[in-house]
């Protein structure tokens, strides 16, 4: 006789498991999303999604769950059963060779199942985001306060430039200068210098520039600000610290604002 039932074990053993998920989610600032993706990718995690906003970007990844550890599920519930046995047999000795003795209590579910036995569900992770990265300020760092009052070149322009590279610093500046990138039409090397715009005199404080970018994405302009800017504009900016090239000390736009 046929058995009809193989087709249906067959497909059984080949149908695909579900995967099943843990997902972690952590803000990064922009610009910065690249090396957060790969640092999490390379502890196995995919990135699943992506979301912007005006300073950080949240991200979310996701990676399998590992399997429950079945054999040593199988193993301990093995130990379980003959500890039961054994003290079942233990205890029928014992009432067996004392009549007068009071008779052995059952031993409980307490006395057999060992105390703080671990859990077999894995722990969902913790998302967890990285401290938000605080600007530099004239307020909150000397060094930045007397960056944007003292000369605009020499040995204290370069330090600080070492100092603090990579670092997101914020002030009060206007755009002194604008020109297209190497013939370009839509994207600038953008002169910044520090406190409110004046054609007749400097605030001190080194020339910046914001090179080779596009007004609409590379400038971050916030919510309340104009579609395009222009020179005369008195800006608020927040950007990243990347070297001092004599005379100009270049900096990479993280937010700006039309003040």
């Amino acid at each position: 006789m046929t058995n009809t039932d193989a087709p249906s074990e067959a497909v059984a053993a080949t149908a695909p498991k579900t995967v099943k998920y843990e997902t972690k989610t952590v803000q990064t600032v922009r610009g910065t999303e690249k090396l957060m993706v790969a640092k999490w990718e390379k502890d196995g995690w995919e990135l699943v999604t992506q979301n912007p906003g005006k300073l950080r970007t949240e991200l979310v990844f996701r990676r399998p769950k590992p399997p429950l550890p079945w054999k040593l599920l199988a193993i301990i519930g093995g130990v379980l059963v003959v500890l039961g046995v054994f003290i079942g047999i233990m205890a029928t000795i014992s009432g067996g060779k004392d009549d007068n003795a009071a008779p052995a209590s059952t031993p409980s579910t307490e006395s057999v199942t060992p105390r703080d036995e671990p859990s077999t569900e894995p722990e969902e992770p913790v998302a967890s985001a990285p401290a938000e990265e605080t600007p530099l300020t004239i307020e909150n760092n000397a060094d930045l306060a007397a960056l944007l009052t003292g000369p605009a070149e020499g040995p204290t322009v370069e330090a600080f430039a070492q100092k603090y590279s990579g670092q997101l610093i914020e002030f009060d500046g206007a755009i002194g200068a604008m020109n297209n990138h190497e013939g370009y039409t839509t994207r600038y090397d953008i002169l910044i210098v520090s406190g409110d715009y004046s054609e007749t005199h400097s605030n001190g404080g080194p020339s910046f520039q914001f090179r080779d970018v596009n007004i609409t994405n590379d400038l971050h302009l916030t919510d309340d600000s104009p579609g395009t800017i222009g020179v005369g504009d008195n800006v608020r900016v927040i950007a990243r610290v990347e070297s001092f090239e004599d005379p100009l000390f270049q900096l990479e736009p993280v937010q700006t604002s039309v003040r």
